[in-house]
């Protein structure tokens, strides 16, 4: 058979499967570091970024799991273990992180990992045909420019 159980082709669909587990493995350390943020952040803007750290978080949570379905949509296995995602993850762990300044500007380091994958992803379901896929990348990346530009402006007090 050269397609999938949705008519995409086999020999693509793999190379695509690969890409959207390496997200999932971003996606999941990004989540992790934000956890750690929300809990340890410090300083007079406590309020403000524990806030918005958790709503981020709640947001990533979400997209790991839609993404995770994706993979197995397309007849694919999600990764699923910590060792797999800190092994081939380009986004690393923050440790010990509660200064305002440097959260915020590792959330943006992450957002542009995000974003290069998300934007190789949208490509290659484009040429693929995939528009789940790419509908759910084109949604992922709008919304991540936004959230790259209200963080930006905070940095940028």
């Amino acid at each position: 058979m050269k397609t999938n159980q949705i008519g995409l082709e086999n020999k693509a669909v793999k190379e695509l499967i690969d890409k959207l587990n390496d997200l999932l493995a971003n996606y999941q350390m990004f989540y992790q570091n934000t956890r750690g943020f929300h809990w340890n952040i410090r300083g007079y803007k406590f309020f403000e970024l524990h806030t918005k750290f958790e709503e981020l978080y709640d947001d990533l949570h979400a997209k790991i799991d839609e993404i995770a379905e994706r993979i197995l949509t397309l007849g694919g296995t999600p990764l699923h273990t910590f060792e797999d995602y800190v092994k081939i993850s380009a986004i690393k762990a923050a440790k010990d992180a509660s200064e305002d300044v440097v959260c915020v500007q590792s959330l943006l380091d992450s957002f542009k990992t995000l974003l290069e994958k998300q934007r190789e992803i949208l490509e290659l379901s484009d040429k693929m045909d995939d528009e789940g896929t790419n509908a759910m990348a084109s949604d992922y990346i709008r919304e991540q420019e936004k959230l790259v530009w209200m963080y930006s402006s905070w940095l940028n007090k």
